[in-house]
């Protein structure tokens, strides 16, 4: 404001008249709006036309002086809105005078007058027409709130947001609760959070035979049947009430878990397929076929009635689901039970009952099985596993990380193990080491222990295809690399005896040996090992390989050309995990998904082979969880 502007009283004489009713003061802008919002006079002195014309003319200023103030006035209870003080709302002031109830009226009211709006309205045509100098600038729009957006635009807005969240915003104001009852919003919370992409007015459901959908009730009066539906109708239902009493109740046992079936162990995948939450059991291919897909069948599903209540039922046996209970034990860990073990059992009696497993288990009859210490293994699983057909408990399991500098992409293998048939392993890296960690097991190594160990700072140069084919030429490469690892373990543990600090980075830094034990070149960083050793993987030629005679395989169907071999360990026992020892041995990898290990003891060869499935919600959260779920695998089966 410019300072030489000031406002000043005076009364304002005219020559044969009264003095004018209106101050006038100094204008404090173009608009003609006074500090105290009182209009002034833009022409001569009001007196300058003492006659009819005068008199017009007076009127006339005051006209425009009275629309002005009008103007003025609501530009002041705009911003005053803008601004949270104001008629609308009431000064600070009054606010501080008000009580909790006054002011509460004071805000429900409506933010605009309708005088301002047709004040407004005035002003804006006569300025598009060119209405006079004294036209003022537009005032502000005023402030949207989210309860004045359109249903619309709110449905869009809630439905990105978390199922967690929507709870908790149904309780602002009834408005919001209404629009929450929109079932566009829960579909999507559904597809996006748990992958659900059946559409509930469909009677195709993902997971169940028509057999399951239907069922024939006999009418005694009619001789012919007719059709029942025994699945609730889902034409009736709501994505909300799949969200919040299906999916959200039951989103703790989602993801990879491994049944506590003493040392054998197993793979489950809990899932949404379709409406409907399935643990499927994952069984590796018949024996010796490793290359082939994993198997596998449902143990249990939830599902929805009418009542919107979640229903568990068993689907082990072959009479169909039946009536089963879940229940969460503790983080990370929850359990099943049948509540009707009859639909387990079959007509024939055990006998029956084994021929069954054995046709699912090894894809044979035990006619086929000619090998008398295979059939004892055979009979000795059925016998034990069946007396988890009931109850079972479950514990969680991770998919391990990968880094940019491993070998190759962990992940879960099928490996052949002799006699005990077909297993699942889980390979790792931890640095400059791998592990293959069993999820299912056998009487002698059980599941949860770590079956082979590779040492990727120590690379083993094979000799050519004639000479690979002398087992005593492989095998004394192989101790020498041996003698070699324990000279290093030792001078380590010397040092490590000295300092306890040096313990710590040597851990975190291996000693600078390279690939095959030659020393590192100086200045080379412990990180150049893991290089050297990945870039034959992504492109080199590669060499022949052939097992050396008298190595027993169960599948002669391997690769015949490496990338490359190290050193390593893998863990023998006997019955009943008794006298466990690691001996030497060599990893062979062949390309990204298959590799194979050379038990150079029990002059066996193992081939293993990645498991193509993507599983969902099986990522660890850390490395450090990752290493904590292995370390309480292994240890329930020490």
């Amino acid at each position: 404001m410019d300072p030489n502007l000031r406002s000043k009283r005076r009364d304002h004489a005219w020559s044969g008249h009264s003095g004018c009713p209106m101050v006038a003061e100094e204008c404090t802008g173009p608009g003609g709006v006074t500090r105290r919002g009182e209009a002034r006079c833009h022409s001569a002195p009001c007196g300058a036309g003492r006659g009819r014309r005068g008199r017009s003319r007076a009127r006339a200023c005051a006209e425009r002086g009275a629309r002005r103030l009008a103007v003025s006035r609501a530009g002041m209870a705009v911003c005053a809105r803008l601004c949270g003080v104001g008629p609308s709302r009431g000064c600070r002031r009054r606010q501080q005078r008000r009580g909790p109830a006054e002011t509460a009226a004071a805000d429900s009211e409506p933010d605009t007058d309708p005088e301002e709006e047709r004040i407004e309205a005035g002003e804006a045509t006569q300025a598009g027409a060119g209405g006079g100098p004294c036209a003022g600038p537009s005032p502000s729009p005023p402030r949207c709130s989210l309860l004045e957006l359109p249903p619309e635009l709110l449905v869009e807005i809630f439905a990105s947001l978390p199922g967690t969240d929507l709870p908790s915003l149904a309780q602002v104001c009834t408005k919001f609760r209404r629009i929450l009852h929109t079932d566009t919003i829960w579909r999507r919370r559904c597809r996006e959070e748990y992958g659900v992409c059946e559409n509930l007015r469909k009677l195709e459901i993902t997971g169940v035979s028509c057999r399951d959908v239907y069922a024939k009730r006999i009418n005694p009066r009619v001789k012919s049947g007719r059709f029942m539906r025994i699945l609730p109708d889902y034409e009736h239902m709501e994505y909300r009430d799949v969200y919040t009493c299906l999916l959200h109740r039951y989103r703790h046992i989602l993801g990879l878990w491994q049944p506590d079936i003493g040392p054998y162990g197993g793979l489950l995948n809990v899932v949404v397929d379709g409406l409907f939450i399935i643990g499927w059991m994952y069984l590796p291919p018949h024996d010796p076929h490793v290359d082939d897909p994993m198997r596998f069948k449902p143990l249990f599903r939830i599902h929805l009635l009418e009542r919107k209540s979640a229903t568990v039922e068993c689907m082990y046996g072959h009479k169909g689901p039946h009536n089963g209970h879940i229940q969460i034990v503790k983080k990370d860990e929850f359990s099943t039970k049948c509540n009707q073990t009859d639909h387990h059992r079959m007509s024939g009696g055990r006998q029956e009952e084994f021929r069954t497993w054995l046709r699912e288990e090894w894809g044979r009859t035990l006619e086929d099985i000619f090998h008398e210490h295979m059939q004892e293994l055979i009979l000795m699983k059925f016998i034990y596993t069946s007396q988890y057909d009931n109850c079972l408990t479950y514990r969680r399991i991770y998919l391990p990380p990968s880094g940019p500098d491993d070998l190759i992409k962990p992940g879960l293998f099928k490996g052949t193990y002799g006699s005990h048939g077909l297993e699942i392993v889980m390979l790792s890296f931890h640095g400059q080491r791998a592990r293959g960690t069993k999820i299912t097991g056998d009487p002698n190594i059980p599941a949860g222990q770590q079956t082979v160990e590779i040492d990727l700072r120590h690379r083993i140069q094979l000799p050519d295809a004639e000479g690979l084919r002398d087992f005593n030429e492989l095998s004394r490469i192989v101790l020498e690399v041996r003698e070699r690892v324990r000279q290093e373990q030792q001078e380590d543990g010397r040092e490590a005896g000295g300092s306890r600090g040096q313990q710590g980075s040597r851990e975190l830094q291996p000693p600078g040996r390279g690939l095959g034990g030659v020393p590192a070149e100086d200045g080379g960083e412990p990180g150049d090992v893991a290089a050297a050793a990945e870039q034959p993987v992504q492109s080199g030629p590669g060499q022949p390989f052939v097992l050396p005679a008298g190595v027993s395989s169960r599948n002669e169907d391997y690769p015949r050309t490496c990338r490359m071999c190290f050193y390593g360990t893998g863990l023998i026992a006997g019955h009943g995990f008794t006298s466990p020892e690691r001996t030497p041995g060599v990893f062979v990898l062949f390309d990204e998904d298959r590799f194979g290990f050379l038990w150079l003891e029990l002059k066996s060869f193992s081939l293993y082979s990645r498991v193509q499935v993507t599983f969902r919600n099986a990522e660890a959260p850390s490395p450090q969880a990752f290493d904590e779920m292995l370390k309480n695998i292994q240890a329930l089966t020490s």
